[in-house]
């Protein structure tokens, strides 16, 4: 027969083993659901929403202040609007960050352009707005022209109301359906930035639209007063298509026009953007 004491015992240790596992089981609910950390969040930036009358949609802007925002109340600064903020704007913030602490670049407001809601498809409602005419693979493609008035007539003008946006140097942003918007944006109206830059536009989109779009803007005009920093990856399927597009442009000889084209060695179509961005960066503000 057990002893009292032994039992005591044996009740003392059972107990122990069941507080041990019962707290090893409740550790991964308590990392679940988060250590109780507040988050990481971007210094010098808030978030602008609003719904265009133009197509409809509901947008958010993400906008990076310079450092010297505050101090400086009469200066007015450069807007960069990067389109796909979703992706871009945090990259973008390391990037500004580094050259201008090099001073390859001056101090400038930074706005990137998303949609807004938790559940924003981005790739459905960036191929909507991004693209210059209807594919029929693409549901709601198409939408370039109503995105460029909502640009135009909607998110530039709040900008520079709400903001200390100088509008003589406004630049223009995007990569892949982003870099095919700036490009139509480029040769829709291009006084309505001073600079852009294009990274890896789908230039083959819409029947090889972009190059169409060029051909009747050149027939119309021979003068194209911008700075544009066109870039594609060496390894990506779009680097034939956009070096065949670059040599178009080359040839063109485009008063006004100060161009820059790079192919970014052994990168793809997605790791082509930190290059791409901070080449092109330095391009529009260079001398």
């Amino acid at each position: 027969m057990i002893s009292a004491r032994i039992r005591f015992s044996l009740l003392v240790l059972t107990l122990l083993v069941l507080a041990v596992l019962g707290g090893c089981a409740e550790k991964p609910q308590a990392e679940a659901e988060g250590s109780g950390y507040p988050p990481l969040s971007l210094p010098d930036t808030e978030v602008r929403s609003f719904k265009s009358t133009i197509t409809g949609r509901e947008y958010d802007l993400y906008i990076r202040f310079p450092s010297s925002y505050e101090q400086y109340t009469e200066q007015r600064y450069p807007v960069l609007y990067s389109l796909d903020g979703q992706w871009d704007f945090k990259m973008l913030d390391s990037i500004y960050g580094g050259l201008n602490y090099d001073q390859y670049v001056p101090e400038i407001i930074i706005v990137g352009i998303t949609y807004s809601g938790e559940d924003a498809d981005y790739g459905a409602l960036r191929a909507m707005d991004y693209t210059p005419v209807q594919d029929l693979t693409i549901g709601g493609s198409g939408g370039a022209r109503r995105f460029q008035r909502c640009l135009k007539e909607e998110i530039i003008p709040l900008i520079e109301r709400d903001y200390r946006a100088d509008p003589e140097q406004r630049v223009l942003m995007g990569h892949s359906f982003g870099g095919t918007f700036t490009l139509y944006s480029l040769f829709s109206e291009p006084e309505l930035f001073f600079g852009y830059v294009a990274a890896s536009p789908a230039v083959t989109y819409g029947n090889r639209y972009a190059f169409k779009q060029e051909e009747e803007y050149f027939a119309a005009r021979q003068d194209l007063p911008v700075r544009l920093h066109l870039t594609v990856g060496e390894e990506e399927s779009l680097a034939f298509p956009v070096q065949q597009f670059m040599d178009v442009l080359r040839g063109r000889n485009y008063e006004g026009l100060v161009l820059e084209t790079q192919v970014v060695e052994g990168e793809r179509h997605a790791g082509v953007k930190p290059e791409a961005f901070n080449r092109g960066l330095r391009f529009i503000f260079g001398d």
